[in-house]
């Protein structure tokens, strides 16, 4: 079976996933806006089961439709590398660029349209959301 390690800037947090990618998206909500420090947040979301080495800083968050989501951080380094759904560890979302893979798959869609930067490009083809269409 295909996995995957993610890793934060130092090594110090890792998580292995199995098998293939659940889907991959963007988002340019606020709220990872500022979680990532940049103008969006790519996530890859894997099933369980999963591995993870190392000591995380956690921070909960309330999503738009009510969910909770527990943030993962290195608290050595600071690097995001996953979060999870509270009360759901069915999968994981893990941040493409703990990847550290130039020629991970790109997204296939993209939510919270509405708080895009206009200089982004994405794929063609991407599904646009204008915000969550769960």
């Amino acid at each position: 079976m295909e996995s995957r390690t993610a890793s934060c800037y130092c090594g110090q947090l890792r998580i292995e996933v199995q098998g293939r990618t659940l889907g991959a998206g963007v988002c340019h909500c606020l709220a990872c806006q500022r979680r990532t420090g940049s103008v969006f947040a790519a996530l890859a979301g894997y099933a369980a089961p999963w591995k993870i080495e190392g000591t995380a800083t956690e921070f909960v968050r309330t999503g738009d439709q009510g969910a909770s989501f527990r943030f993962r951080f290195c608290p050595v380094c600071g690097s995001q590398v996953f979060h999870t759904e509270e009360g759901n560890d069915a999968f994981v979302m893990v941040a493409v660029g703990a990847f550290a893979d130039p020629d991970f798959p790109p997204p296939q869609d993209s939510v919270y349209e509405c708080r895009r930067h206009a200089w982004v490009q994405l794929p063609e083809g991407i599904t646009r959301y204008d915000k969550d269409p769960d």
